[in-house]
């Protein structure tokens, strides 16, 4: 018995010492800091261009931001008067690429013209002063919706394109009109 009890506890002692591997220490990915309630302006020349407001942001190591409970921005002109709105469910900016991505429910607001841009994406690009998507968007104006796939547009939703058109609408001469690409 005693024998047995031997060849029991060598056993066990032997098993065990297989299995310690060193494993590498896991590096954190998640946000390094995080902030609530959020109003941002970014300006140029001490012109405000851009009020930033969001409930919640997150800023990652490399730069890049996500707003996961969404983002809301208004857009400036020259002489300091908004002239766009957008808001989005949720944003995530991409510091590399400088590029911001608008998800969920996603609507622009152009002020001076009175249209209204709804899309489920949307992205922006601050340098080029420009946003687009390949998603469907509605684009409501004064007296018409135009219905298409892919946009291209001012930030301001002064002028753009809508690359795949759908619907009927009218143009009435000597009005500046977006420009409708069918493909």
């Amino acid at each position: 018995m005693r024998n047995i009890s031997f060849i029991v506890l060598l056993v066990l002692v032997l098993s065990g010492c297989g299995k310690n591997k060193l494993t590498q220490p896991l590096e954190y990915e998640g946000p390094y800091r995080e902030a609530e309630t959020v109003e941002l302006f970014y300006s140029e020349n001490q012109v405000v261009k851009v009020k930033m407001l969001a409930d919640v942001l997150y800023e990652y190591q490399n730069g890049d931001r996500e707003f996961p409970q969404g983002i809301y921005l208004e857009f400036f002109g020259e002489d300091g008067s908004m002239t766009s709105t957008l808001r989005a469910n949720t944003a995530y900016y991409t510091k590399k690429d400088n590029t911001w991505k608008a998800t969920g429910k996603v609507e622009v607001i152009n002020l001076e013209k009175n249209e209204q841009l709804n899309t489920e994406e949307l992205f922006w690009r601050p340098d080029k002063e420009e946003i687009y998507t390949e998603k469907f968007v509605t684009i409501r104006m004064q007296t018409e919706v135009i219905y298409g796939e892919g946009l291209e547009a001012k930030q301001d939703m002064s002028s753009y394109t809508i690359k795949k058109p759908q619907g009927e609408f009218t143009i009435e001469e000597g009005e500046q009109q977006p420009v409708l690409q069918a493909q």
